[in-house]
């Protein structure tokens, strides 16, 4: 019984264009994980959950298949930093642009990344069209750098490897910072595997203020207490 969902969702994906397959699979497994622990009528009661949502603007629809789009502005004024979230680590990112303007009086853009690897085959081929295609000069430009313009700094969190946020980097103009779940299989709780593998939310904040403002990232760290740096998850 508790598999009968995500049979479901799987078998719907064999008439469906799968634009990105691996955030298909995390989406999957976290459903996985879900129906293990809560049973088939928690799988049905998110998935209704996430259907009441579904009903979007045009716009809006446009740029979740082009890769990403803007959730929301946390915080007054300009923001200072634009913060990315993928999948199931969208929440620690919402949550740690809360943090920066309640505790550190930083606004923050968050933006929901669908795929990376659909943003980066844009931005490479928008650089193409510049380098390639006469008349065209800076008018072609990608999805992505139309979202990012700007100097204000970028932070992206995922729960894939580094590689994975990666992809974009070389095409976004600002800072850039990316954080993953680089490192060995583990098996604990979501929220212990989020703060080992340094993709939580206090982890996303201490990364948006060093790109920021590095005097306010020193506080936050002697705030914090920690003296000593643990192992990096990929040498433990």
């Amino acid at each position: 019984m508790q598999a009968q969902p995500l049979a479901s969702i799987e078998a719907s994906l064999e008439h469906t264009d799968d634009s990105d397959r691996q955030e298909t699979s995390e989406w999957l497994d976290a459903l996985a994980g879900v129906a293990r622990h809560g049973g088939a009528d928690r799988v049905g009661f998110l998935m209704r959950r996430l259907a009441e949502h579904a009903p979007i603007d045009a716009a809006q629809h446009a740029d979740i298949l082009r890769g990403m789009r803007r959730h929301a502005t946390m915080g007054n004024g300009t923001p200072q930093v634009r913060l990315l979230g993928s999948g199931a680590i969208l929440r620690e990112v919402i949550a740690a642009a809360e943090v920066l303007a309640q505790e550190w009086g930083i606004a923050a853009e968050v933006w929901s990344v669908t795929s990376f690897s659909e943003l980066a085959r844009d931005a490479q081929a928008a650089q193409r069209e510049r380098l390639f295609a006469s008349g065209v000069a800076d008018e072609a430009r990608s999805h992505l750098e139309t979202c990012l313009a700007g100097s204000a700094p970028v932070v992206a969190a995922t729960d894939y490897v580094r590689a994975y946020a990666n992809l974009i980097a070389p095409y976004v103009d600002a800072p850039y910072t990316a954080l993953g779940t680089d490192g060995f299989g583990r098996s604990d709780t979501r929220p212990a595997l989020r703060r080992f593998f340094e993709v939580d939310r206090r982890h996303v904040v201490l990364a948006a203020l060093a790109a920021v403002d590095p005097d306010k990232h020193r506080a936050a760290l002697a705030r914090d207490g920690a003296t000593d740096l643990p192992p990096a998850p990929w040498q433990c």
